[in-house]
Formats: C-alpha cells, sequence, structure tokens
C-alpha cells in the first residue's frame, strides 16, 4: 500500500473510453497517452463491453500502471439515464459476460432500429457506415452521429442528437433496460464494486439513498462536468455514507467529447476506496 506522500503524487483516471464502445483512440493509442500523463492507474470503462481486457492489463504491466478491470453499465429511470461504473470485475465471469454479450447483441439491433427510422425520415444514412465506424466496439448513438457527419447529413454531432437521435426524437429506440439494482447484482457477483457515475450530470441526488441500500458502492466524485461545488457535495456523501470515492475524464473523443485524458486531477486515494469494498472472496 502507498504511503500517504506517495499517495498524495500519483494520480489516477478511472473512467476512459476507447473503440472497443463508443471512444475514438484505440486500446493502444490510449495507453500511449496514459504513459505520458505519468498516471499511476487507470481504468478503461467502455459501455457494456469488457473487450479491452486483458491485454490491457498486459499493457498496463510493461507501462509500469495499474489497470483496473471495468465496465460502464446503463440504466434509466423516468427518462433519464444512470450510468454505473463497475471496477475490479471478472471480466471472465460467466454470467458477467454472457449478460453483456445479450446487451451488445441489443444494442446492434437498436442501432439498426434507428438507422430504419431515420431512413423513414428521408434521412438517406446507411448502416454500412454506422459499422464502420464502430468497428468491433458495442455500437451506439455516437457512432451514429458520427456516420450522419460522416455522409454529410448533419452540421455537426450535436445536431445529430438535437434534431434526430435524441430522446424525443422519432429515431429514437430505447435500449435493453436494466434495473439499477440489477446492476449493482450483477457486478457484485463479478467480484466487483459499484459506483454511480457522473451524477452532476444525471442529477438523481434524490434517488442516492435508494442505490445505497440497493447495493451501490461508491460515487464518481471528480469528473470533466463536475463544478468544484459538486465535487465537494459528492465527496460529502461519500464520507457520510462510508463510500468509495472515484473520478475520471470520461474520455471519448477529442471530436465530439473535449474531455482531456488524466484531468480532472483525481488523487490514487480514490482506488484504496475501491479496494477497501471488493466483495470478500
Amino acid at each position: 500500500m502507498l504511503t500517504d506522500t506517495e499517495q498524495s503524487k500519483k494520480y489516477v483516471d478511472l473512467h476512459i473510453h476507447t473503440k472497443f464502445s463508443d471512444g475514438s483512440s484505440t486500446l493502444e493509442e490510449v495507453m500511449e497517452a496514459v504513459a505520458g500523463k505519468g498516471l499511476a492507474a487507470i481504468s478503461i470503462t467502455d459501455h457494456d463491453c469488457v473487450d479491452a481486457y486483458p491485454l490491457a492489463l498486459e499493457m498496463g504491466k510493461d507501462l509500469g500502471v495499474e489497470v483496473i478491470p471495468g465496465v460502464e453499465l446503463a440504466s434509466e429511470i423516468q427518462g433519464i439515464d444512470i450510468h454505473i461504473l463497475g471496477y475490479y470485475v471478472d471480466f471472465n465471469n460467466p454470467e458477467f459476460t454472457e449478460k453483456l454479450h445479450e446487451m451488445k447483441e441489443a444494442r446492434f439491433v437498436r442501432a439498426q432500429k434507428i438507422v430504419s427510422n431515420l431512413n423513414k425520415q428521408g434521412i438517406d444514412l446507411r448502416f454500412e457506415t454506422v459499422l464502420a465506424i464502430a468497428g468491433e466496439g458495442a455500437i451506439g448513438r455516437p457512432h451514429i452521429a458520427s456516420a450522419m457527419l460522416k455522409e454529410e447529413l448533419v452540421f455537426s454531432f450535436r445536431e445529430a442528437f438535437d434534431k434526430y437521435i435524441g430522446y424525443d426524437s422519432p429515431a429514437y429506440v430505447e435500449k435493453l433496460k436494466m434495473s439499477p439494482k440489477e446492476i449493482f447484482d450483477l457486478i457484485k457477483r463479478a467480484g466487483g464494486v459499484s459506483v454511480l457515475a457522473h451524477p452532476g450530470v444525471t442529477r438523481v441526488d434524490e434517488r442516492i439513498p435508494e442505490f445505497i441500500r440497493d447495493g451501490l458502492q461508491g460515487i464518481e466524485v471528480s469528473h470533466t462536468e463536475h463544478p468544484d461545488a459538486a465535487i465537494r457535495h459528492y465527496l460529502k456523501i461519500c464520507r457520510k455514507n462510508s463510500l468509495a470515492f472515484t473520478g475520471g475524464s470520461d474520455f471519448h473523443s477529442d471530436k465530439h467529447r473535449k474531455f482531456e485524458l488524466g484531468y480532472p486531477r483525481v488523487p490514487y486515494a480514490a482506488v484504496e476506496s475501491l479496494k477497501g469494498r471488493r466483495p470478500c472472496k
């Protein structure tokens, strides 16, 4: 375990996406950037996907960077996306990998339906373009927006969401849903720790006590879109409820989300807070 002095000099980024989901960078590009930032620990938290592992662990070992197996899963309550991060998950756990496969397949079918709905509206988007952009990753709406931009069907990434594929648009298709409790339980059975992602963005503070009762073990305190007041607020909730406190850049892409890898600066103490909440074996 690192001493307090060593911890204070080390920083981590526990919320990073790659091309395996809706990020724009390959795992190799991300790990190269991580090495350049001098980060002590990271977690690749792709949506509904752990395809970055075990290679990410091997690359981390070569670079001297601690890599924590992670994932980001989504639930929905009354039209609000609730994102939950899972850390220290066993990416070989049969139940866990089967559920992720089911969710990835559902994403593919959902994307097909969204493109079909766009076509019915006279938006001549080709599904092949979406697949080319998504590669082998779990397909999400950002891939569809990028495809629309590539085919010059919209002027900007934001326009694609605001006018065509956002929640209130005719082309929108609901995703496969799991309740927050189902996700907490799934992560726990895979040996992981569940953390509520960017609550300052989703604004579901009134549900945090319910989530804690259902098995939530931590809160993402530091996030690119959390101002200092939000960081203090969520850190206070963590301390009051003995929750893990984490943070990360939520890095996806420098195209549509200008979040810089390694920022905000998250101390290594966040990793220690996670380790203390791992299920006993």
